[in-house]
């Protein structure tokens, strides 16, 4: 890949708004099937990391790995539709992040580390090894800790919050799904309902131009954002908000800023319509060395910790 370079603050048709319309994403409407919904959405992550691993040599190892926990996940995403009861999941809709985990999902937890240690690279195989030699109240602890963690770690030796954070989405985009929260305030810097920080921002066609959004690190909400805001502090000045591209990976781009020295990747599907954020976030790592030797940090690490 060649050198990055920086557009600047080059923003086409901006659009900006201070209402959140982050409910139109967690609304389940009558009659949706959210179990065919959940399977398309994940399929076609499946489809994008697989093409991409072919077409990305650099990223292929990756790329086919989570090609593989995005078939865990979406599995494990019709699992909790089939064994959540639904007087459960009329509780649940309430405030459904802080409540305590189930313990039911500690014994779903085997099947997933079974896949790591067959599918996951080597790293990731033998922490995978160590943790299923571990009893189910071990396994339950280190989920719940990450659950209820504020800003859960990034570590960069055990990396233990790649278990928890991957096995746990699914759970968590179920619960979102199925939660009666709405947002009604300003557009907010952290998820609306999980509160977690976005991993990743899309640009979606609107007009002459794109509506930017965000997209959650844990249970995938996405809701709009300001184009000209820097979302881990705020800088509105575009002369402090870099923007770096690559000739090969034109649609994906990264937005810095330099008052945090913080950037988030956008995946620009105005230029790749085909594009699936998740998924193009992550195989675009060359985009993310460059401009960490440009000396900004991610925002939020995506879920393989990259």
């Amino acid at each position: 890949m060649g050198n990055p370079r920086r557009i600047g603050a080059r923003y086409v048709g901006l659009k900006s708004s201070s209402r959140c319309r982050c409910d139109r994403f967690a609304r389940r409407e009558p009659g949706t099937d959210n179990r065919m919904m959940a399977h398309n959405e994940w399929q076609r992550r499946v489809s994008r990391a697989e093409k991409l691993a072919v077409e990305y040599g650099f990223a292929a190892e990756i790329l086919r790995f989570y090609a593989a926990v995005l078939r865990f996940q979406s599995d494990f995403y019709i699992d909790v539709e089939r064994w959540i009861a639904p007087a459960d999941a009329s509780a649940l809709s309430r405030e459904p992040f802080t409540r305590p985990l189930p313990a039911a999902l500690a014994r779903r937890f085997g099947p997933f580390l079974s896949m790591v240690e067959r599918d996951g690279p080597e790293l990731l195989r033998k922490l995978a090894t160590d943790l299923s030699d571990a009893d189910e109240e071990v396994h339950f602890r280190l989920l719940t800790d990450f659950w209820y963690e504020d800003e859960p770690r990034v570590t960069l030796t055990g990396r233990p919050d790649f278990f928890a954070r991957a096995f746990l989405q699914p759970y968590a985009a179920w619960l979102r799904v199925h939660s009666d929260l709405r947002w009604n305030g300003p557009t907010p810097f952290a998820c609306p309902f999980c509160k977690r920080r976005p991993c990743v921002g899309v640009l979606r066609p609107m007009g002459d131009g794109g509506l930017r959004s965000l997209v959650c690190s844990l249970c995938l909400a996405e809701w709009e954002f300001r184009r000209i805001v820097c979302p881990g502090c705020g800088e509105e000045d575009h002369a402090k908000l870099p923007v770096y591209t690559a000739e090969e990976l034109e649609h994906v781009r990264a937005e810095a800023c330099d008052s945090c020295r913080t950037y988030i990747k956008t995946v620009d599907m105005t230029r790749s319509g085909l594009a699936e954020p998740l998924v193009d976030e992550m195989a675009t790592i060359p985009l993310d060395v460059w401009v960490q030797r440009k000396g900004y940090a991610k925002l939020q690490s995506n879920l393989l910790q990259l």
